[in-house]
């Protein structure tokens, strides 16, 4: 197994990570920033009024992305047990 073969690797498995972290994230980010602005426009300072949007929006990215997320995850797992012995030899 060569170093650049291991850099290849690892670029994958980064983009992979960051494409599922992204798509969980970017929502949560953005409906934070909403009620943020909520929260200024009405000088509200309540902790819970911009923890629980997020929750639910995270959980319904979830729900809604969940299988393909999973199944990004799974394609991946297989192509790497695929090329182990190539990697290897």
């Amino acid at each position: 197994m060569t170093p650049e073969t291991v850099i290849t690797i690892f670029q994958n498995t980064l983009q992979v990570i960051l494409i599922i972290l992204l798509i969980v994230l970017i929502p949560a980010l953005v409906v934070g920033l909403f009620v943020s602005m909520i929260q200024a426009a009405t000088q509200i300072n309540e902790m819970t009024l911009s923890f629980i949007p997020k929750l639910i929006i995270t959980v319904f990215t979830l729900m809604i992305a969940g299988p393909w997320l999973l199944n990004l995850i799974i394609e991946y797992t297989r192509s790497l047990i695929k090329n182990i012995p190539f990697l290897i030899g």
